[in-house]
């Protein structure tokens, strides 16, 4: 396997990645970097952006990666994909994860649902 994806623009992405969705994020994410993972793949719709902000810190303070090191994906929520409302989502994600940047943001899946319905009402 290919350690990383050249996409279309020439930018490459990670082949492998870490997903936040379950257990300690922040634990978790801390874990897998210092074990050499460069793609986290985060949601807003996972409720741990707070935490995995918090471990990217640490590991950019410890100097075990800069943020360029890193390939961070998150994803806008359902609820907010009238056009108004996409920016607000990105610079939420973009605050709780301490972050001024991100290689991908996704919408999260193609289909909208009423504006502040959670995951968790699925």
């Amino acid at each position: 396997m290919a350690n990383h994806f050249v996409l279309n623009t020439g930018a490459t992405i990670p082949s492998v990645g870490l997903g936040t969705l379950l257990g300690d994020p922040a634990g978790a994410v801390y874990a897998a970097v210092k074990a050499g993972y460069r793609h986290i793949d985060c949601a807003r719709a996972y409720g741990s952006e707070k935490e995995v902000g918090l471990a990217l810190q640490k590991l950019f303070q410890e100097g075990v990666v800069t943020r360029e090191d890193l390939f961070i994906t998150s994803k806008l929520w359902n609820d907010h994909h009238d056009p108004e409302d996409v920016r607000e989502s990105l610079n939420k994600s973009l605050n709780d994860l301490q972050l001024e940047y991100l290689y991908l943001y996704l919408i999260h899946w193609p289909f909208r649902v009423k504006k502040g319905t959670s995951s968790k009402e699925y």
